[in-house]
């Protein structure tokens, strides 16, 4: 999570985070789909609605917990952006269950539509932006060269310690575009 206050011309990091989306009781919930590869569909079906709940009920637990954080800073959160994957969304549960590479995106979707889902529960606005179109929307949204936009970014995370990988920097990115708009 990376979260952006500031302005559109002047973005200042405030806080980056990972989410904990994992139920550590249930070491099969870090990789959902894989956990149900072998499983009829309707026991599938069940497990996966199990796992959704958990995670959707962290991710709740872990956006209210920042809103609250930044609201005592005196900082409104207003939305929320998820860096989407690029892979095909209407897929039925038996196709992915058939394609070991299919199981690997869905494990990733499960957890943006966790994401999703508590974000809307806590009634901020969601944008869902592919990860290969990040840049191209950063660059629309901010009217700057891609460059310029990229070691803003790069920058942001400077002397804030780890992480600041590739995920924090397309995230911020993203952060950035929905702070223009605010």
């Amino acid at each position: 999570m990376v979260l952006l206050g500031g302005s559109a011309a002047a973005p200042e990091l405030l806080t980056r985070s990972r989410l904990q989306l994992i139920d550590d009781q249930d070491p099969e919930s870090k990789q959902p789909y894989h956990a149900v590869e072998f499983l009829c569909v309707e026991e599938a079906t069940g497990r996966l609605d199990g796992y959704m709940a958990v995670a959707t009920r962290l991710a709740h637990d872990c956006i209210r917990a920042q809103t609250e954080e930044m609201k005592a800073r005196g900082i409104a959160v207003r939305s929320v952006g998820i860096i989407d994957s690029s892979s095909r969304k209407q897929v039925s549960l038996p196709a992915i269950l058939a394609s070991h590479a299919l199981i690997h995106a869905a494990d990733g979707d499960h957890f943006r539509n966790a994401l999703f889902v508590a974000a809307e529960q806590c009634r901020l606005p969601v944008s869902r932006i592919p990860a290969k179109a990040v840049e191209a929307h950063a660059a629309k949204c901010l009217h700057r060269p891609l460059n310029q936009i990229l070691g803003t970014v790069a920058k942001l995370g400077l002397g804030k310690g780890p992480p600041w990988g590739a995920d924090q920097k397309k995230a911020a990115l993203l952060a950035w575009t929905l702070l223009a708009r605010s």
